[in-house]
């Protein structure tokens, strides 16, 4: 990754830690991705050579930065979803300045809803946020998931009752493995492979 844009990230990182601190109301925090967090996904889209990823949760665009970063190398598409109108605006912002923006469709509303009207397949899956409904969005995901699939989950150690529904699912589903990586706030990694010896 550039230094230029290792920079950025640093600058929206920052400033989004410092907002959380003095902002009382949960729903406006920016509640970014750790650090570690964000470059291990950002090393797995990259690893799976994603081309058409779905991240539900985009708050200032930080962690989009991350996947956007990886689709640009196959000239891929990263779809995100917020109910927030301003913190989209506080992503296009970042993206733009990023140089990334023209790697993304920004969608607003609520995933339950918008996950229903988007076209697949997606070969990346990014769960972060709406976790209470994150089972009811994978199940309306499975038929427009790439045969060849990467879903992943944050929070799965800061919030394990918020997001036990969705790991129950994931676990569920045939030819799917998965793996718990105890980074950040705690990983959820699962993966398909295209054919049978693959998964």
């Amino acid at each position: 990754m550039e230094q230029r844009l290792t920079q950025w990230l640093a600058e929206i990182e920052q400033y989004g830690r410092e907002y959380d601190a003095r902002e009382t109301d949960h729903s406006r925090k920016m509640l970014n991705l750790e650090p570690d967090t964000a470059r291990l996904v950002h090393i797995l889209a990259r690893s799976c050579r994603a081309k058409k990823i779905l991240e539900i949760g985009t708050s200032n665009g930080y962690s989009t930065i991350w996947l956007a970063s990886a689709v640009a190398e196959t000239k891929g598409l990263v779809t995100t979803i917020d109910r927030s109108t301003e913190k989209q605006a506080m992503a296009r912002e970042n993206l733009q300045r990023a140089g990334l923006l023209d790697s993304v469709e920004m969608r607003q509303g609520s995933a339950g809803t918008v996950v229903r009207e988007l076209v697949g397949p997606f070969d990346l899956v990014f769960f972060d946020a709406d976790r209470m409904g994150a089972a009811a969005n994978l199940a309306a995901l499975l038929p427009k998931l790439a045969p060849a699939v990467l879903l992943l989950a944050d929070n799965v150690l800061s919030h394990p009752q918020e997001i036990a529904g969705y790991l129950d699912a994931v676990n569920r589903l045939q030819a799917f493995d998965q793996v718990v990586v105890p980074v950040g706030k705690g990983l959820s990694v699962a993966w398909r492979g295209a054919g049978p010896g693959d998964s």
